[in-house]
This record gives structure tokens, C-alpha cells and sequence, in this order.
């Protein structure tokens, strides 16, 4: 009825995930047993709840395929960075590259459902003191001048298969033979690179997150340089991307009014999102005059919207987005979209993602890798590209963190040769 349409429930999702969260499936979605049925249907209805984690080899095959377009993605916009080039065209180009080669894959349906797929995190680039998030409207873009030979620039997007999430950022300098502006710029980049190594290296079934936290503070004392301290790592699961568990760059400090970080132990068959940022600057984030423009819906929370333009901004979020972020460019008439999201945000209905400064001069590194806790006991990370071999320091990673990286980059390389050999038999 016309109360149900303004209140703004959550938006349903596939009975299929109904694991992933609670509160989003009306009872009628579901077919549950009569007190009539027998214990073995029971036990029947409950062996068919899906699986969401990567017990499931289908899920697996899911993860991988997002991996393999954000990458894809991210490796395209990194190309295309080149002196010259508005900032929105670039997005538009990543955006592109992900939803064409979603729409060449699972195009059958499911348990007879149709298999949802998109963009996870909306692509923003994000250039020198800017930290991360901007994505800017359309009727904005001019504001922002195109990019120069010297810009450090950070890619950042995700994409989704059936709710299954992938993420990754890439930090790079603009310039066809890209020459550092400042030695620090060089240590930043190295820095935040290694500490997302190290930090992919150190989740394993049985770790803690505190665990994550102080391997990487050895990262940034080596380096001489400042983790960005709102910047978060997080699990994710279907349709979820910043599950309750999750991991700070640094200790937080709580009397600052930093939130605190309860103590969680990593366990097989989970995935983690690996966010990490630094900067030559004191590491503190600051919203700017930059529009915010990218958002997610917060699916726990209903309100009666008062607004035209607000119940539009939210019916559109509720069917293309449902509980993935979003940007605001991506939801029809902009001049609507920026009326209407303002209610939403007032009554909570969804969450913004402002863009954060470092202060004018510093330099940000931004990187994200996406890892996968297998069954097997491995973890195995699935996106992200490698440091630019241009991003040079003279100051080296603690012997601790240095010997982990090896091993991990010898394993890789046994890997690999094993994968090679098994493909020429084949």
C-alpha cells in the first residue's frame, strides 16, 4: 500500500542470499515448513539454504570473475591517465569496461532467478592531496582541470558478481616517463604498496586483526610515513561490503573520537577488502569543498520520505543499487538526484562517502587488494596491480616484513612454474 511505498523498506534480495544478512526478506519470501511436514523435510529445507562462502566452488568462480574485471578495469583507467584527460572520462572508461564485461558473463539465470551483477564501488580518481571518493556529477566536471604530467593519481572501483564483491585501488604518477616530484612521493607509494602486501600476507586463519595492525605500523616507520586513519580495511560477504569485521591502519585514537576496533579472529572461507592509504602529511583525512557524490543505502533503516525528489533519489537506489555504494551521477535527472539525497542522508537512509584531503602538498598513496581466506587454509589475493617501478625510495622495509614478502613472493613464483609445467603436459 501508499504507506508501504514511503516508508522505504529495505530492498528485497534473492531469497537465495538470504544468509548474507538479517531483516531483508519479508516471510512471505520464504517457504517455510507446515507443522504438518515430517522432520526429514525439514532437514531437507535447511541442506537447500545456499551457500555464500568460498566452501562452495560456484562462489569461488564468482569472486574470481569481479576480480577479473576490476582488474581489467583498473588496468585500463591506469592507461589512460595521461596528460591532458578530464577526470570524468576516465570514469566513464572504467565504468564501461565493467559493465560491458559484466554483460557477457551469467547471463542464465539461477535457481530461477536472474544472476544480479554491477559496480560495487563506483570508480573515483582521486588526484595528489586528494585522498579518495571523488567522483564528480556530470554538471561538475569542468570544475576539476584535466590531468598534468607530475599528478599522483588514485583509481579506485569494485565490481560484483551475484552480490560477490571485488575491490582494488592503483596509485600512479601522470607522464609518459614519469619522474617523482619529491623523494617522499617515492617512500608513500612504496610504503602504502608493501603495507598492503604485508597486511594480505598476515591475514590467515587463526590471526587477529590486531595482528594486521602492528605488522603494518613496522611498514610505516620504515618508510617514514603516515597511514590515513579513517581509512578502514573490511570482510565482506554477499551483497555486503564492509562486514562487521574489520581492521585499522593504526590504532585508533578513541579520545580523538576515532571508533574503536573490537579485537576479531580471521577464519577460513572469508574475504577481506585490504584498504590501505598513507600519506607524507600528518594522516588525517578532511572533508573539503568537494560535492560528495558517492553514497551506499543503509538497508537496516526505513523512513517516510516527505520529499518528490528524495522518494525518487531512493526508489532509484533501491532498484539498481541496493546495498552497493553508488554515485550520485548514476541515478537519472542530477539536478534531482542532488535535491533529493540530502533527506535521505538527514533521516539515514544512506551513508555518504565524502571525499578526504591530506592537507595542500602532501603526497597520498592509495592501494586495495581484495583476498580470499581459501578452505585449504591459503590466502589468495585476487586484485590490485603492482607498484609502478618508477616509485623508487632509498629507505627499506623492516627485516621482519622483508623476509614475509619474500616468502610469500617465492611461494608465488612455485606456484606459478607448477601451473606452467601442469598447462604443458595438458
Amino acid at each position: 500500500g501508499r504507506r508501504g511505498e514511503e516508508s522505504f523498506p529495505p530492498p528485497s534480495l534473492p531469497t537465495r542470499t538470504l544468509s548474507h544478512m538479517s531483516g531483508l526478506v519479508e516471510e512471505d519470501d520464504v517457504s517455510l515448513p507446515s507443522d504438518s511436514e515430517d522432520e526429514e523435510n525439514v532437514e531437507e529445507a535447511v541442506e537447500e539454504e545456499k551457500v555464500t562462502d568460498l566452501s562452495d566452488t560456484k562462489v569461488v568462480t564468482k569472486y574470481l570473475e569481479a576480480a577479473r574485471i576490476a582488474n581489467l578495469a583498473l588496468s585500463t583507467v591506469a592507461a589512460q591517465c595521461q596528460e591532458g584527460r578530464p577526470i570524468l572520462e576516465l570514469i566513464q572508461i572504467g565504468e564501461q569496461v565493467i559493465t560491458k564485461s559484466l554483460d557477457k558473463i551469467y547471463n542464465k539465470k539461477e535457481d530461477g532467478e536472474v544472476v544480479k551483477k554491477g559496480i560495487a564501488f563506483p570508480v573515483c580518481v582521486s588526484v595528489n592531496e586528494r585522498i579518495c571518493n571523488y567522483s564528480p556529477l556530470t554538471s561538475e566536471a569542468d570544475s576539476c582541470p584535466p590531468l598534468t604530467a607530475g599528478d599522483m593519481v588514485k583509481i579506485d572501483l569494485g565490481c560484483h558478481v551475484d552480490g560477490y564483491i571485488a575491490c582494488a585501488a592503483h596509485t600512479l604518477i601522470v607522464g609518459s616517463a614519469p619522474t617523482l616530484p619529491a623523494p617522499e612521493c617515492g617512500d608513500v607509494a612504496k610504503a602504502c604498496h608493501d603495507a598492503m602486501l604485508v597486511a594480505a600476507a598476515t591475514i590467515k586463519p587463526g590471526a587477529k586483526n590486531t595482528d594486521v595492525t602492528a605488522a603494518i605500523a613496522k611498514v610505516a616507520d620504515a618508510y617514514g610515513v603516515k597511514f590515513i586513519a579513517t581509512v578502514r580495511s573490511h570482510q565482506m560477504k554477499q551483497f555486503v561490503i564492509d562486514g562487521t569485521k574489520e581492521i585499522a591502519l593504526c590504532p585508533p585514537d578513541v579520545e580523538a573520537g576515532e571508533e574503536r576496533v573490537q579485537e576479531q579472529e580471521f577464519e577460513a572461507n572469508e574475504v577481506y577488502c585490504i584498504d590501505v592509504a598513507m600519506s607524507t602529511g600528518e594522516g588525517k583525512g578532511r572533508e573539503g569543498e568537494d560535492r560528495t557524490t558517492v553514497f551506499k543505502r543503509n538497508v537496516d533503516v526505513s523512513y517516510r520520505l516527505k520529499m518528490k525528489a528524495s522518494k525518487e533519489v531512493i526508489n532509484a537506489v533501491n532498484k539498481a543499487h541496493e546495498t552497493m555504494p553508488f554515485s550520485l551521477r548514476t541515478l537519472g535527472d542530477e539536478r534531482t538526484a542532488k535535491m533529493g539525497i540530502t533527506e535521505c542522508v538527514n533521516h539515514k537512509l544512506v551513508t555518504p562517502y565524502p571525499v578526504f584531503n591530506e592537507r595542500a602538498g602532501a603526497y597520498v598513496a592509495h592501494f586495495k587488494t581484495t583476498v580470499l581466506l581459501m578452505p585449504s587454509g591459503t590466502t589468495k589475493k585476487v586484485t590490485g596491480l603492482g607498484c609502478p617501478e618508477y616509485f623508487v625510495s632509498e629507505k627499506a622495509l623492516d627485516d621482519e616484513n622483508a623476509t614475509l614478502l619474500r616468502e610469500v613472493e617465492e611461494a608465488e613464483a612455485k606456484r606459478k612454474a607448477k601451473a606452467a609445467k601442469k598447462k604443458k603436459k595438458k
